[in-house]
């Protein structure tokens, strides 16, 4: 005789293969994951506008320190400098569209002092300020450089430039992350209309009557939508390695999925069960799941800060450790949801 809670879950799957939001949400995941090394080139023009090629900011640079400024300007990528002799002359020449920008520059007490115009409300301002923003951080490295002779103690010494690259950073903090953590949202959300629509349409009560206990209803329930997720996982880290972005450890991460696929599933079924109301259930939930989420991210081993480590390969004894945890906190949610059943069964009967 076949387990009743598999033949539960795969009804629920079956189920969920014929609903429309479901199956648009899986697509939409599938299209990001199999075109990610397109998406990617304009996903990041947003994350780090610097990074975009092709396009040269011409900046007016005026004062008594624009000789400094405009070596600062021009060996800053995609920017292109211009001196004008006076303030005036470089206004007009912004109004006038010859330029993109102004830098202009005056010594206060020894110290130079730089006032910025930018476009307002304009579709170039985002790249112009982080364009302008990168050249006035290398005036400040060499302005700091060429004073440190006169110190008599350095303060600080000056942070390493960093050379990484915007896309190797955009991939494995945020686009690996959001592919492998969406579809655990998604089944926790799928956990609770599962039981709520059940109380809802009362058939919950005509499932009792099979010879099932409750518990093996919600394990299938649970089952059908924990599963979901480290499947997609899967799926989702094949075509990304089928796109030339090398992912590592993708059985650490596919496992971890399953964790966290778990212990937001055992918390979609709990809130299922102590609220039946599916509107007052979905909102506890997603309260539930930002607050887990969020405070998880102020933890050293965050589930972001995580999958973007195994993800690159420069996972420690630390990671698996947290790895390990997540998977002892999925475990207790589950253990959880089963009292909170036994508890119904005893009340309702």
């Amino acid at each position: 005789m076949a387990d009743p809670r598999l033949t539960i879950a795969g009804r629920e799957l079956r189920v969920l293969g014929r609903e429309k939001t479901i199956v648009l949400a899986l697509l939409i995941q599938l299209f990001i994951a199999a075109f990610s090394s397109f998406l990617v080139v304009g996903l990041v023009s947003l994350y780090d506008p610097g990074s975009v090629e092709g396009y040269e900011v011409e900046v007016a640079v005026t004062g008594d320190a624009r000789a400094d400024l405009l070596d600062a300007v021009r060996e800053t990528p995609s920017l292109g400098g211009e001196g004008y002799d006076s303030r005036d002359a470089a206004l007009t020449a912004f109004e006038n569209g010859q330029v993109d920008a102004v830098l202009a520059t005056e010594t206060v007490e020894g110290r130079v002092q730089v006032e910025a115009l930018a476009p307002d409300s304009n579709v170039r301002t985002t790249l112009v300020v982080v364009q302008l923003r990168d050249a006035l951080r290398a005036f400040e490295r060499g302005e700091r450089a060429d004073r440190a002779a006169y110190l008599d103690s350095t303060p600080l010494d000056l942070p390493p430039e960093g050379t990484s690259s915007p896309y190797y950073s955009f991939t494995y903090t945020v686009l690996v992350p959001l592919l492998l953590f969406l579809p655990v949202f998604i089944s926790g959300s799928i956990a609770v209309d599962s039981l709520t629509e059940e109380f809802e349409r009362g058939t919950l009560e005509l499932l009792r009557v099979a010879p099932i206990s409750l518990l093996d209803i919600v394990d299938g329930k649970l089952l059908a939508a924990a599963v979901l997720a480290p499947a997609q996982a899967g799926l989702w880290i094949a075509l990304l390695r089928f796109n030339g972005t090398a992912v590592s450890n993708p059985v650490v991460l596919i496992g971890l999925v399953a964790a966290f696929s778990l212990l937001v599933v055992g918390l979609g079924s709990a809130v299922g069960l102590l609220a039946p109301d599916r509107r007052a259930a979905q909102f506890l939930y997603s309260i539930g799941v930002l607050a887990v989420f969020g405070g998880a991210t102020l933890l050293p081993g965050s589930p972001a800060n995580t999958v973007a480590k195994l993800a690159i390969g420069s996972a420690d004894a630390v990671t698996y450790l947290t790895v390990a945890g997540y998977g002892v906190l999925a475990v207790g949610a589950y253990l959880l949801v089963r009292v909170l059943v036994t508890r119904y069964e005893v009340v309702s009967a």
